[in-house]
């Protein structure tokens, strides 16, 4: 399989800043499909703006245990594409498996519930699914099969609680210390090698029935600061990001990668003023590389972006930029994201036809319809895993 799937005249790799300028998409293999068209059928009726505003939102519930918590409701009620599980959630299997199928019947839609659960020291249910070793340690000491199976074995546990979206696993490039800020998190600093790993585990977990989320695009691996209470500029060539950084990611989108999720850094050859997941260039090159299904942001509440804008003006800005979902772990931010997505329609900050296009596929991957949700068709990529 080719390590790229997209070029770059001389031009546009001179041009940093003006990255895609030169840059031309030639994508290949299952996920190689028109990405979806904006524009509602003309003889459709979407739902109401409110519902397909808050349908891009995934949010935590932060300290609620009991579908009767009024927060969980709440969001339930308001529409949200997405539930996002962490550790205050989890007391029990028989507990947290109460909680999403109380909302979830509540809910009239099909509903995403999410978790991050890596494997190693990021694994949000570990809990139940018990403690792992780390990916970089899994990469080390088993065979790619081997971590199939093993993901295979956690994405069973999540699906028996109802979790169908994991937040893993990551594709960035590290080999520095363990306790990095991606550090152990990562397979390999090698592409091919972590791009084998990622896919493997990607396709364990959907042997099992849950969707995977590469992470972080463009790749964290450069920058020693922790996004979740600052920001960072990468300064990199585009050039240097083609031949390491992108390629997992792009392997990923040739065998149809469904979620990709963006990290909150900088990087110069997009440009340094926007951290990749409020930055249409950086969702232009994804798109560029042939991906066509839900672009996510990280968590918006982190240090990167929340003292530069609040979490109304993140969502806006974020669906805006190019992402089709964007998670916040507090929902009780939920309704004020939503209104203010609803006024940046309104007003004509953002384009309802990018809010149609966002709320299509979130709603699609959760299994519900689009052309219910949003008049607009969308097909998204299947992850096609490699033989066992």
């Amino acid at each position: 399989m080719p390590a790229a799937r997209f070029r770059c005249t001389g031009a546009g790799l001179a041009a940093g800043a003006a990255l895609l300028a030169g840059c031309s998409a030639t994508p290949e293999g299952p996920s190689a499909r028109p990405a979806a068209a904006a524009a509602p059928t003309p003889s459709c009726q979407p739902a109401p703006l409110e519902r397909r505003a808050a349908s891009v939102l995934i949010v935590g519930l932060p300290h609620v245990t009991s579908a009767s918590d009024v927060l969980g409701q709440s969001v339930v009620d308001l529409g949200v594409g997405g539930l996002f599980i962490s550790e205050p959630n989890v007391r029990s299997e028989a507990q947290l498996t109460a909680l999403v199928s109380g909302l979830r019947a509540r809910a009239d839609r099909p509903l995403l519930v999410s978790t991050d659960e890596e494997s190693g020291r990021v694994a949000m249910t570990r809990e139940i699914v018990g403690p792992g070793p780390s990916p970089r340690r899994l990469a080390r000491q088993q065979t790619s099969a081997q971590v199939r199976a093993f993901a295979a074995d956690i994405g069973s546990q999540l699906a028996d609680i109802g979790i169908t979206l994991d937040l893993a696993p990551v594709l960035d490039l590290d080999d520095g210390p363990s306790g990095g800020i991606i550090g152990d998190r990562s397979f390999s600093a090698d592409p091919l090698r972590a791009a084998e790993y990622g896919l493997a585990f990607s396709s364990g977990l959907l042997d099992a029935g849950v969707t995977p989320t590469v992470k972080h695009f463009p790749g964290q691996g450069r920058s020693t600061r922790d996004t979740h209470a600052t920001t960072d500029v990468v300064d990199v060539t585009v050039e240097e990001l083609e031949s390491t950084d992108l390629v997992p990611f792009q392997r990923a989108i040739d065998a149809g990668a469904p979620v990709i999720m963006l990290n909150h850094l900088s990087y110069s050859a997009l440009g340094v003023d926007l951290p990749a997941s409020m930055n249409p260039r950086a969702y232009a090159l994804l798109r560029e590389m042939g991906f066509s299904g839900v672009a996510i942001t990280d968590s918006v509440g982190m240090g990167a972006i929340y003292p530069r804008w609040d979490f109304p003006e993140s969502a806006v800005q974020a669906v805006g930029a190019g992402s089709d979902a964007v998670l916040t772990t507090d929902g009780n931010q939920a309704k004020r994201m939503t209104d203010a997505l609803v006024e940046a329609v309104r007003s004509g900050r953002l384009p309802e036809d990018r809010l149609n296009e966002a709320s299509a596929r979130v709603t699609a991957l959760a299994g519900g319809d689009p052309m219910a949700m949003s008049c607009v068709p969308v097909s998204m990529p299947e992850l096609t895993p490699s033989p066992r």
